[in-house]
């Protein structure tokens, strides 16, 4: 069997993580790869998925067992269901129950009071709340200092005024982490987190916005107008909120790596097995210099990828990941994905514009991984000043 189809770095991985990788194929191949399709044309994925992902134990698994989850705060876990997503082709329909999973959960479980756990977590454990986080608005990309959403405390509640935009599980979302300016003149001092819930009057939804890929995953614009929100849906400590979002940054980007070098040990796979079938000239067409060529670069830098992807998951496991080492990872898993997918394509010829091709969706979803998270000019930047290359004073 050739290396490319073994799993993800076995060797970090343990017994129980194994036996809940197999779990996890068995639940991709009977409720998500037979619905890909489907969601593509709705531009949207059925809410019932994340019932069923709560009910088979692959959602929050770290909320604690009396709220319903697993308990369990190894990374390892969320990073086998973002790796074998990848690998499934099902990067775009899971990118939702991610988001929900390994980026807003962690604000919940570190920053909620026991009422608020009480309220929010078991219905984010079942799959019944859906989450999204709110930070990116039509005019502030990556600055977060520059947010201008706004809330005004008024007695018991805040007074929310502002929109967002690009919001991933926009449509489906029922708790929607939105970060706004509490003290307008304190910049990145004077962000706080407030958690919006469906059906607050003046919180609306604009259209599920069409992209260039990604087509299965809901992505929309949100809009407040004097929305009323209890002081009680405050997320931890008022201005604190900027301090929160980058705390989590780190798992947020080796999130999105994980996923990507599934995609991409994925499209490598495929292709492998269509340039053996597809014939040119009368002979298949992996048997031609070049294309052994591009499938020998691409493998090689998949598996040096892959190693880099697997410390980075130990270490964050270990609570040792720093911003600098998410950055990079973030910014090499994405970059590479855009350079190997594009190149396998051309090996697919005519077939590898067709849409329903699994290399079509891995090329046209890879695009935006350069651009959320923070795109990659950010982490480059962050990566230099990590390096002590900062601006001159």
């Amino acid at each position: 069997m050739a290396v490319i189809d073994k799993p993800q770095a076995i060797e970090i991985y343990e017994r129980e993580h194994e036996i809940f990788r197999r779990q996890f194929q068995k639940f991709l191949a009977k409720e998500v790869t037979p619905n890909i399709a489907q969601w593509d044309r709705d531009e949207i994925i059925d809410r019932s998925l994340f019932n069923k992902l709560g009910e088979a134990g692959f959602l929050a698994m770290a909320v604690p067992e009396e709220f319903g989850g697993a308990g369990t705060s190894d990374f390892r876990y969320n990073a086998v269901i973002g790796y074998e997503a990848g690998l499934a082709g099902a990067f775009t329909p899971l990118l939702g129950p991610s988001l929900h999973t390994d980026i807003v959960l962690p604000y919940l479980l570190e920053y909620c009071t026991e009422e608020q756990k009480q309220r929010w977590l078991p219905g984010v454990t079942s799959g019944e709340k859906i989450m999204a986080i709110g930070m990116t608005e039509p005019g502030t990309g990556s600055d977060l200092a520059n947010i201008q959403t706004e809330a005004v405390r008024e007695g018991d509640h805040y007074i929310l005024n502002g929109a967002k935009t690009y919001i991933t599980n926009g449509i489906n979302a029922d708790i929607v982490v939105v970060a706004c300016k509490t003290k307008p003149e304190g910049g990145h001092r004077g962000l706080s987190l407030l958690v919006l819930e469906r059906g607050m009057d003046g919180f609306t939804r604009g259209r599920n916005l069409q992209k260039l890929g990604q087509h299965a995953q809901d992505t929309a614009e949100l809009f407040f107008k004097n929305v009323k929100v209890p002081v009680e849906n405050l997320l931890g400590e008022e201005n604190k909120g900027f301090s929160y979002l980058v705390h989590n940054l780190a798992q947020e980007r080796l999130s999105v790596a994980v996923a990507v070098q599934g995609t991409i040990d994925g499209a490598i796979r495929d292709t492998l097995a269509f340039v053996k079938e597809r014939k040119a000239f009368g002979r298949p067409v992996g048997t031609f210099q070049n294309s052994r060529f591009v499938m020998a670069k691409a493998k090689t830098a998949a598996d040096v990828s892959r190693a880099f992807v697997d410390n980075c998951v130990m270490k964050l496991s270990r609570n040792e990941l720093t911003p600098e080492e998410a950055a990079m990872v973030k910014y090499w898993t994405t970059d590479l994905q855009g350079k190997v997918t594009d190149e396998l394509l051309q090996l697919w010829g005519g077939n590898g514009y067709m849409a329903e091709t699994s290399i079509a969706r891995a090329w046209s979803d890879a695009r935006v991984t350069r651009i959320y998270a923070g795109t990659n000019e950010i982490m480059l930047e962050i990566i230099g000043r990590g390096m002590g290359l900062g601006e001159p004073r």
